[in-house]
């Protein structure tokens, strides 16, 4: 592999197109750990936090938590099912907001698997949804893994 960093979890050999891996990535997602990512990525837009804010002055029923919040939580799902440092793609789109509350689950499936040599690439398609089923996260992941 590349990075001497990476430490796989899987080997190309061990999946096939069409694997699947679901995860629950949080339950009851707290307005704390909300609010603790606010502080590490310095996003501090008060519609995250400042329930005033986002009710009567943004129009929202709540505040709501920040979308890179919720694709990190995704990324726990391919860290934990394929390890750590072999990541090399991760796109999402959010297409749902995500609530103090909210328990998320996300699913990822593996579209193709090419190998050459000693290391290979898996994509991998994602989807997170909320607790009613909803989508909250779409996206696709490349991981550079031993064959």
């Amino acid at each position: 592999m590349r990075n001497s960093g990476a430490n796989p979890r899987m080997r190309c050999s061990q999946l096939q197109v069409g694997d699947e891996r679901e995860q629950v990535v949080v339950e009851n997602l707290s307005r704390t750990q909300i609010v603790q990512y606010a502080g590490a990525s310095g996003d501090f837009n008060p519609i995250h936090h400042d329930e005033k804010f986002a009710i009567e002055t943004a129009g929202y029923p709540s505040v709501f938590a920040h979308g890179m919040l919720s694709m990190g939580l995704t990324g726990k799902l391919l860290t934990d099912w394929l390890g750590d440092g072999v990541l090399r793609e991760f796109g999402v789109r959010f297409v749902g907001q995500v609530w103090p509350g909210d328990t998320l689950t996300a699913l990822g499936t593996v579209k193709s698997i090419e190998t050459d040599g000693a290391t290979g690439v898996v994509e991998i398609e994602l989807v997170t949804r909320n607790q009613n089923g909803r989508p909250v996260i779409q996206g696709d992941a490349r991981a550079a893994l031993p064959s």
